[in-house]
């Protein structure tokens, strides 16, 4: 066990809880209307706190150990057998206690679970998000971690064994959640009166506020997944400065010549665009990388949250597609490009030495990952909708709606006159 390693693990775990509880939960109260603030943040904090517990029991079981392509088994629910208080003994996830990568990979987890809901914010029942997000963690997030992240020299995940690239979950976080927060946002339709009546974001400084502290806390997410305090980490590290600054840029620009003005909702949805684009590559390509990949990711994800958007025709209340999907998928691609050393990337480590696979072949893995990855959870996400509509139903009334769902969902308010 290395200490160094131990103590950079658990303040990155400690980063990726400050995004979703506060960042995240502030991000999206401050975009939805006042009447539903507290239904959102509610609805960040209990996925959460859900997946964790879920994890706990039997997730972290499913998705990393032995079992075949596309789960894992059952040997280590309730984390069985990785430590003995009596002995002192703790089983190890290459230099620091497993204990340290369970939590870590929690957090994962459950803020994956956490994006999804700001596709169909201000209009699902709670119940039915908490049920959905039971079906959902366990035949979507579940197979997919393992297929990506799981290595193994007789069984490994399916799109490991692919040499995919996703550092820090490009495909297993943010094409996961997006695309099932556009099902999502296509199953339970539209807000009443949208596209007729104003939605405006109730609190642009709170959403701001959010933005901030999920900045701050990806350099858990992305500089942790190196698992160790180590060169990689530190790559990671710049790379999600630089890609997110040169995110924030592209988009205010971006916005400012097609509307002419720049927004500041824009700079922070900017931000976010620039995170999720430079997660899959953070440890995998050099800085003038990221800052490409951020560039894009912001410009890209302006069309993201506005003609694409349009074109598909659902409320996808947050943008969670907009920016996660689209981002995310961006991101992946952009990886298998500046990841070739002559590009100024790290390379792969085979047999010992260092080496770069040819862009194109690399492309076509990261595609595959990518488009396993969409037809995976898509499928999955329609299937548990359905399964929970038919039993509690997915949406709240009219009148509920109306009245907004902190009152009608939570009996509280969070302004009061």
């Amino acid at each position: 066990m290395v200490k160094a390693d131990v103590a950079w693990l658990s303040i990155s775990t400690i980063l990726v809880l400050l995004m979703v509880a506060p960042g995240l939960a502030l991000f999206y109260g401050g975009l939805v209307r006042s009447k539903n603030v507290l239904s959102v943040l509610m609805q960040v904090l209990v996925t959460f706190s859900l997946a964790v517990v879920l994890w706990f029991i039997y997730g972290y079981s499913l998705a990393f150990t032995e079992g075949n392509a596309f789960f894992g088994g059952f040997s280590k629910v309730f984390l069985g057998g990785m430590f003995d208080p009596v002995t002192g003994n703790f089983a190890l996830s290459g230099t620091v206690p497993e204990l340290s990568f369970v939590a870590f990979q929690a957090t994962f987890a459950g803020i994956t679970c956490a994006l999804i809901v700001g596709a169909f914010a201000e209009r699902a029942r709670f119940s039915a998000v908490l049920l959905f997000t039971v079906l959902w963690f366990t035949f979507a997030y579940i197979p997919v971690a393992h297929m990506v992240w799981f290595a193994s020299e007789t069984a490994p995940g399916l799109i490991m064994s692919w040499g995919a690239l996703d550092f820090a979950g490009g495909t297993v976080v943010h094409i996961n959640a997006g695309i099932a927060g556009l099902v999502g946002a296509y199953v339970i339709g539209k807000r009443i009166g949208y596209g007729k009546e104003a939605m405006s974001p109730h609190n642009l400084p709170m959403t701001l506020i959010g933005a901030a502290l999920l900045w701050v806390g990806w350099f858990g997410f992305n500089a942790g997944s190196a698992l160790q305090a180590n060169n990689t980490a530190s790559l990671a590290f710049i790379n999600t400065l630089v890609a997110t600054a040169g995110a924030v840029l592209a988009w205010v620009l971006t916005e400012w010549v097609l509307k002419g003005k720049p927004s500041m909702l824009g700079a922070a949805s900017g931000a976010v665009a620039g995170l999720v684009g430079i997660t899959p590559g953070a440890g995998l390509v050099g800085p003038v990388g990221a800052l490409v990949i951020g560039l894009v990711c912001g410009a890209v994800c302006v069309w993201g949250v506005n003609g694409l958007k349009r074109a598909l025709g659902a409320d996808d209340s947050l943008d969670v597609f907009g920016v996660h999907g689209v981002g995310g998928i961006v991101g992946a691609l952009l990886t298998g490009v500046f990841n070739a050393t002559w590009l100024g990337g790290p390379g792969l480590l085979v047999d010992g030495a260092i080496t770069s696979a040819p862009i194109l072949g690399a492309v076509w893995v990261q595609l595959k990952a990518i488009l396993l990855t969409i037809v995976w959870t898509g499928v999955v996400s329609v299937v548990a909708y359905k399964i929970v509509d038919t039993l509690i139903g997915l949406r709240v009334t009219e009148e509920e709606e109306r009245e907004g769902l902190d009152i009608s969902s939570h009996g509280e308010s969070a302004y009061h006159s």
